[in-house]
């Protein structure tokens, strides 16, 4: 089995920062791409921002300039810094990442539980 675990959401004042985390455990060969997802209430799920394995990022429009993020392969791991925090960008924030499980040819698809992000003006 593999869990994605995410953590550093919280409640922060317009301008702000926050660091988001995801970690990916369990019967790993390989991650792939990880991204970050985010939905705000009443929308659909967006994309926010992914980081292949080797390290090339791309940004939705919205948060270019704002948002970065990284990954250390060696934990499995994804972060995803948010700095200039604007109200719009409230939503439940999910982990992404593509998995090759130990004794599998295929990579799977799996997702985070959600860190809450709430910006307030």
């Amino acid at each position: 089995q593999v869990q994605l675990v995410e953590s550093g959401g919280g409640l922060v004042q317009a301008g702000g920062s926050l660091r988001l985390s995801c970690a990916a455990s369990g019967s790993i060969f390989s991650v792939n791409t990880m991204g970050w997802y985010r939905q705000a209430p009443g929308k659909q799920r967006e994309l926010v921002a992914t980081i292949t394995g080797g390290g090339s990022t791309s940004y939705t429009d919205s948060v270019k300039g704002r948002f970065t993020i990284s990954r250390d392969n060696a934990k499995n791991t994804v972060y995803l810094q948010m700095n200039s925090l604007k109200p719009e960008d409230t939503a439940i924030y999910y982990c992404n990442a593509g998995v090759l499980p130990t004794h599998s040819v295929y990579a799977i698809n799996y997702w985070g539980q959600g860190t809450q992000v709430t910006v307030s003006s």
